[in-house]
């Protein structure tokens, strides 16, 4: 690479970005669009030359635009908004991420002729929106406070996290292990002991690096600290063969757990500009206008595939999950498109296969095109269309639809209130944590290169396969006292859901319990006990006499440290727990997430004198229509009525409890003054 032209390729290329930056902005149009066709217009494709010198050169920095966009991505999501949306967000993104790749590999096979394996990269093109685009739609809109905005934020954050699942997945298919059931198993299996491995150790060391970093107040430590950890995640994904996309994001989703997360988006957010800009201007290097144009079929057929599709999807999905039909209606309009992860897919499958032949990639960036303009169109019409659509509905669906929303309530509520079994289900899901991450260490142990050893010393390299059983068993040792105490608790957990509600006296209740307890731990013991041999199967040395000495020292580390080690793992697992409830710790206010998607909770709320709702039930008031709260209580002098009727009637001084979210509940309070 010459340095002279690289810099005169990067000068040029960063001052068209800027310019239009500039034009877009005053136009107020979507600048990926204007980063697109300025990308065109430079290319050879168009005018017979590239205003380029060496465009392999802007393609290296184009990688750095997925990194960065990714790790801002990632700094983006909130778990703990997720985990209580999870019901609205996620079966939506999975049933549309499913039926869209479906979709796409179909119309690529039997519609285009195409190939397994292009017909898959399309489908996965297609299968992701854009958030991106559709925050700046919405933020430029002023929607941001409407009910299906949460909604919708939530189920492109869910189908960012799925599509980086199938980019993984695919990008085996690319590299040549084809689309059996076995190597679709191992690739699913290899992605979920690396996401575990990385999120769990993660969330162990990242926020505390980011927080300890942040502690010195100088936003350059702080920035290094974060593209340290960044740039590393990204490498290890890179050498297991997955997308520098996937590292980047995990590690955006850990800093996202220290309590400096908005610190480190705002540092973060100028590098996304600049090399997202450079990124998508790679993408329109690669546009052959001419290609385009010969496959306009292609490309309207697919822009109505995605139209239509993600619209049914998402309506369908939305419906299901209890909300009214106008905010599903504007849910599936306002999904109805893709973006920035279409770019990526189409770009990866160029450069993993090397098939510049297929018009594959042509058909996928002028289909992002025509639903990238369409968008803001749609988002408009989605709420006079949604209102119509409202009006329309049948009066005994409307009915359908107001009973079966309020039996979601109810039995999320009688959910929520089982503490324990809440409880069970955390503890299961750290055992299962614990066996995902003994396998990761082995994993990881037998990708240390050799010039480790050789760093060590000679002996480190004769004795390889000793020192590494050792120390992948010390590990297991160690994570299996933590196994067995987190077992413990387990075990009383279930023995007491098990009997506490039988009939029979208290010391066959004790006798049960206590059987209850010592099965539970046994069945742990046996499983992690059996793990642990697996793993050893392909670790252990064919010397007989260095199998017993290993067993010895490890049978003595565990006889003499069992305490201190479960005391250890009980310690991370505080700081685990820690890094999960950073969110709650932060401020309010500047610290906020950029893209939130709030929690359900009650509202009680006493009707006044002259409130509109006086004399009115609540059909006629069309509460869940109109603002997407339920009616869950009434209480009128003293007495209490539980899930009232469409035909109750509101009077003064009733004190009416709701359920929603906070937008909602602000509907709600609006409505009934």
């Amino acid at each position: 690479m010459n340095e002279s032209t690289f810099f005169q390729d990067l000068a040029v290329l960063m001052a068209v970005a800027g310019i239009v930056t500039v034009v877009f902005s005053r136009l107020k149009w979507p600048k990926v669009i204007g980063y697109l066709l300025a990308g065109i217009l430079m290319s050879k494709n168009t005018f017979g030359g590239s205003f380029l010198v060496n465009e392999q050169s802007i393609y290296t920095i184009g990688q750095l635009g997925i990194v960065f966009l990714m790790l801002t991505l990632g700094l983006e999501f909130s778990a703990s908004d997720m985990k209580r949306s999870r019901r609205v967000a996620f079966p939506t993104a999975l049933f549309d991420t499913v039926m869209m790749v479906w979709l796409g590999y179909t119309v690529g096979r039997d519609i285009l002729g195409w190939g397994n394996v292009p017909s898959l990269f399309l489908g996965a093109a297609i299968c992701d929106s854009a958030t991106t685009l559709l925050a700046k739609t919405i933020d430029e809109m002023k929607w941001s406070h409407r009910p299906f905005v949460r909604y919708i934020f939530g189920t492109t954050i869910c189908e960012d996290i799925l599509c980086v699942g199938v980019i993984a997945l695919i990008t085996g298919v690319a590299h040549g292990r084809g689309m059996s059931a076995v190597s679709v198993g191992v690739s699913l299996g290899g992605l979920g002991l690396f996401f575990a491995g990385v999120l769990v150790f993660g969330l162990l060391a990242v926020p505390r690096i980011l927080n300890y970093a942040a502690k010195s107040q100088d936003d350059e430590t702080l920035l290094l600290a974060l593209l340290g950890c960044c740039f590393l995640v990204s490498w290890v994904a890179f050498r297991l063969e997955y997308s520098l996309a996937l590292g980047a994001f995990l590690m955006g989703v850990l800093g996202a757990c220290s309590d400096v997360r908005m610190r480190l988006h705002r540092l973060a957010e100028p590098l996304r500009s600049m090399f997202s800009a450079v990124f998508f201007v790679t993408i329109g290097l690669l546009v052959d206008p001419l290609a385009l144009a010969a496959n306009w079929g292609a490309v309207l057929l697919l822009a109505g595939v995605v139209v239509g599709g993600k619209f049914l999807n998402c309506f369908a999905m939305s419906i299901l999950a209890g909300q009214s039909v106008k905010n599903a209606v504007q849910t599936g309009m306002g999904l109805a498109q893709i973006g920035e992860f279409a770019y990526m897919v189409a770009l990866l499958y160029v450069t993993e296969t090397g098939d510049s032949v297929s018009p594959m990639y042509q058909i996928v960036v002028g289909v992002s095109l025509v639903t990238t303009c369409l968008n803001p169109a749609m988002l408009r019409l989605s709420d006079p269309f949604g209102d119509w659509c409202e009006r329309h509905t049948p009066a005994f669906v409307r009915g359908w639809l107001s009973a079966y929303c309020s039996w979601q309530d109810r039995f999320r509520e009688r959910f929520a209130a089982s503490g324990l079994r809440e409880s069970i289900r955390s503890h299961l899901a750290i055992m299962g944590s614990i066996m995902v991450l003994e396998v990761a260490v082995a994993i990881g142990a037998s990708m240390l290169p050799m010039r480790v050893f050789r760093m060590l010393g000679e002996f480190f390299v004769e004795h390889k396969g000793v020192f590494l059983c050792a120390v992948v068993n010390l590990c297991c040792v160690i994570m299996f006292a933590t196994y067995m105490g987190v077992s413990r608790i387990l075990a009383k957990e279930v023995a007491e859901v098990i009997t506490r509600h039988s009939e029979k006296g208290g010391r066959w209740r004790a006798e049960a319990a206590r059987f209850v307890r010592f099965a539970v731990r046994s069945a742990a013991f046996v499983i992690g006990f059996a793990e642990i041999l697996m793993i050893n199967v392909n670790w252990l040395p064919q010397e007989k006499s260095v199998r017993i000495v290993i067993g010895l020292v490890l049978a003595a580390v565990a006889l003499v440290f069992w305490k201190r080690m479960r005391e250890a793992g009980r310690h991370a697992g505080r700081e685990l727990k820690a890094a999960l409830d950073s969110e709650r710790r932060a401020p309010s206010g500047g610290d906020a997430p950029a893209l939130s998607v709030p929690g359900d909770f009650y509202e009680y709320l006493t009707v006044a004198a002259g409130s509109n709702a006086v004399g009115k039930d609540i059909r006629s008031l069309d509460i869940r229509a109109k603002t997407g709260a339920s009616v869950v209580g009434v209480e009128r002098n003293g007495e209490k009525s539980r899930n009232p009727g469409p035909t109750w009637i509101f009077a003064e001084g009733d004190v009416v409890a709701a359920i929603g979210e906070p937008a909602q509940l602000d509907a709600f309070r609006e409505l009934m003054k």
